[in-house]
């Protein structure tokens, strides 16, 4: 989930678990803020959000580092007290996992946090082909956190053993999938991987497309989703309907397609494009609500208050 513009090099680009739903625009709905403060602070730039099945939302900042905590009935959010973040500049992807451990990346760095702000670990990635890592974003499943890297065409896995994460390791290149493709140009940004972790779904800013790989042989190939243009920043998959964030070289706002069974094909149904986002990067997913964090990184340090907003989730069927 990465600011394409800071990228001059970049070509025109472009697990969430659910509460019952409210309807669209039902009384429930309504009771919740449309807008929430991450932070009146200069330079926060949020970036990343995931909500827990709580209702807790961890929004992450590409401008400090820090982690950002509050509620879906708070419109105010706080800083979250993780410790070991000092020396991190940039925090982007966050999630949770199923013990509400928050998991987030950002530079270098893979690290946990429980929901107190304790630090559980830190695992760091190794040089890609074309240099230092730059890790974009992360995906949770039943035996592995995968990463991506902005700065190299690599998706890097932390294999989960009872609960203890192990070393964090390139283990794909996807340049396989498309070889004439320049490698610095992959750019990979955000990452989901649907219920049974066989099957992961990985955008590129760079090829402005999604990439379907399968975990157990690492094939790779392009989603497809008849003749349009598909590069979005974050995602979220729920089922076989696919969320996605566009902002460069789209109109700015939430994209959702809804998917065949093998993820491998699907057609786009609903675009949220005419609400106030503002650059948006990515979004959470919960009860029948879409929240979409405001990053402001076209205009960085943006100007405060940096926000969420809330939009209704038009593919929930009205009871």
């Amino acid at each position: 989930m990465r600011r394409s513009h800071v990228r001059t090099t970049c070509l025109a680009a472009t697990a969430l678990l659910t509460a019952l739903c409210a309807a669209p625009g039902s009384a429930e709905a309504r009771e919740l803020p449309d807008t929430y403060v991450v932070s009146r602070e200069p330079g926060v730039l949020p970036e990343g959000i995931t909500i827990a099945r709580d209702g807790t939302m961890y929004v992450s900042s590409d401008g400090t580092g820090a982690l950002y905590r509050g509620h879906i009935g708070d419109p105010a959010l706080r800083p979250f007290p993780a410790h070991g973040l000092e020396d991190r500049p940039s925090s982007l992807g966050v999630h949770t996992d199923r013990r509400g451990r928050v998991l987030s990346v950002g530079g270098a760095t893979l690290t946990v946090h429980d929901r107190h702000g304790r630090l559980l670990a830190t695992r760091t990635a190794v040089a890609g082909p074309l240099g230092a890592p730059d890790l974009n974003d992360l995906v949770v499943t039943k035996d592995a956190v995968y990463v991506t890297d902005w700065a190299n065409p690599v998706i890097h896995r932390a294999v989960v053993r009872n609960g203890a994460l192990g070393p964090l390791e390139p283990w794909l290149d996807i340049r396989g999938a498309f070889p004439q493709f320049p490698a610095q140009y992959w750019l990979l940004n955000g990452i989901v991987a649907n219920e049974d972790g066989t099957a992961l779904l990985v955008a590129s800013n760079g090829t402005e497309a999604v990439w379907r790989i399968g975990t157990a042989d690492k094939q790779v190939e392009q989603l497809r989703l008849g003749e349009e243009s598909f590069g979005p920043d974050g995602m979220v998959l729920r089922g076989n309907t696919l969320y996605a964030v566009l902002n460069y070289g789209a109109p700015h706002g939430v994209y959702i397609a809804e998917l065949d069974d093998d993820l491998r094909t699907g057609t786009v149904t609903h675009r949220i494009t005419g609400k106030p986002f503002d650059l948006p990067t990515t979004l959470a997913r919960h009860g029948c609500r879409l929240y979409v964090v405001n990053s402001q990184l076209d205009q960085p340090p943006g100007r405060p208050p940096y926000t969420v907003t809330a939009v209704d989730d038009p593919t929930c069927e009205t009871p």
